[in-house]
C-alpha cells in the first residue's frame, strides 16, 4: 500500500499556535479522500485534532510507567535512595522510612541501583492514556498525558510503538507534534520519512523556525516549510532561514477568513495550500 517514501510524514514547528494541528487535520482530511490515513496526534500535554475533526475518542489503552515501591522491612533507613533521586521524589530523613511522591518519578531505577539492602523493587503508576476515533475515512490515533505527570515522551513512545506495529495498514501516516524541540518532539519526528514545519512570518516565527530547522538537520530529516498566516508579517525574514539551511517554502496559506469559522465549527478545512501538498504526495 506504500505509494511512495514519504509514508510518515511530520508535522512541527518550533513555536506554539502556527497552526499545526489545523494543518494536520486539514492533509489528513485530504489525504483520506483517496488513500488510508492514519492521523497521530503526538502533542500529548494538549490533544486536540479530535476537537478539529469532532471525532469521537474511545479508550485504547492505558499507559504506565515503572516506579519504585519499597519493603519496609528490608529498608535500613540510610537515605541514600533519596541522595540520588534527581526528581526529589523521595525524601528520605537518616533513622526514619522514606517518604514517595509517585508523581514527581521519571523511572530512572537510580535508587534501586543505589540500595545496600536490596529493599527497592518495582510497581507502575498509570501515566496517561491512548485513544482511537475515526471520522472522514481518517483513523485517529491520539495521546494524553495524565494531569501532574511529567514526562509526556513515554506517551509518545507509546504512540510511536503502536505505529511501527500498525503502519503498513496505512498509505500515510500523519503525525501532529508538539511545539517545540524538546523530547516529546524528537520521540515523534523520530518514526517521520519526511517533516513540514509550519511556521509564521513573524520575529518569533523566525526565532522558532529556526530551533526546529536546527533540530532537523541534525535529526536527518528531510523537511519544508509551510507558510502559514502568510500575509499577516513580513515573508523576508523568513526568506533568510531558507537560504541558510537550504530548504523550501513549499506552501503559503494566507490568513483567511474562511479557515477560521470552518476550525470554530469543527469542519474540515480544505485551502489551495494544502492542496499543493497533497498534489506532491499523491503524485
Amino acid at each position: 500500500m506504500i505509494k511512495n517514501k514519504q509514508k510518515i510524514i511530520g508535522i512541527t514547528g518550533g513555536k506554539g499556535g502556527t497552526g499545526k494541528s489545523t494543518i494536520a487535520t486539514a492533509l489528513a482530511f485530504g489525504l483520506a479522500k483517496t488513500n488510508k490515513v492514519l492521523l497521530v496526534d503526538a502533542d500529548v500535554d494538549c490533544p486536540n485534532d479530535h476537537l478539529l475533526l469532532n471525532i469521537k475518542r474511545n479508550l485504547y489503552r492505558e499507559v504506565k510507567q515503572r516506579i519504585p515501591k519499597w519493603d519496609l522491612d528490608k529498608c535500613d533507613k540510610c537515605g541514600l535512595c533519596s541522595q540520588v533521586c534527581k526528581t526529589n521524589s523521595i525524601v528520605a530523613i537518616l533513622g526514619k522510612e522514606p517518604i514517595f511522591s509517585p508523581s514527581q518519578c521519571n523511572g530512572c531505577g537510580a535508587c534501586v541501583l543505589k540500595c545496600p539492602q536490596n529493599a527497592i523493587s518495582w510497581d507502575t503508576k498509570n501515566i496517561g492514556k491512548i485513544y482511537r476515533g475515526q471520522a472522514y475515512n481518517i483513523d485517529l490515533l491520539s495521546g494524553e498525558l495524565k494531569e501532574n505527570e511529567p514526562i509526556s515522551e513515554f506517551i509518545v513512545n507509546e504512540l510511536t510503538s503502536i505505529i511501527s506495529e500498525i503502519k503498513n495498514d496505512y498509505d500515510y501516516i500523519i503525525i501532529d507534534t508538539a511545539a517545540g524541540t524538546h523530547c516529546p518532539v524528537i520521540a515523534a519526528l523520530e518514526e517521520c520519512d519526511s517533516v513540514f514545519a509550519v511556521t509564521e512570518p513573524t520575529p518569533l516565527g523566525r526565532h522558532d523556525l529556526e530551533l526546529i530547522l536546527e533540530l532537523l538537520f541534525k535529526m536527518k530529516k528531510e523537511n519544508k516549510i509551510i507558510l502559514n498566516r502568510c500575509d499577516i508579517g513580513d515573508k523576508n525574514i523568513i526568506e533568510s532561514l531558507v537560504c541558510k539551511y537550504s530548504v523550501e517554502i513549499f506552501a503559503e496559506i494566507p490568513y483567511l477568513k474562511d479557515i477560521v469559522l470552518s476550525a470554530s465549527k469543527q469542519i474540515p478545512i480544505e485551502n489551495k495550500g494544502i492542496d499543493k501538498i497533497i498534489k506532491l504526495l499523491n503524485s
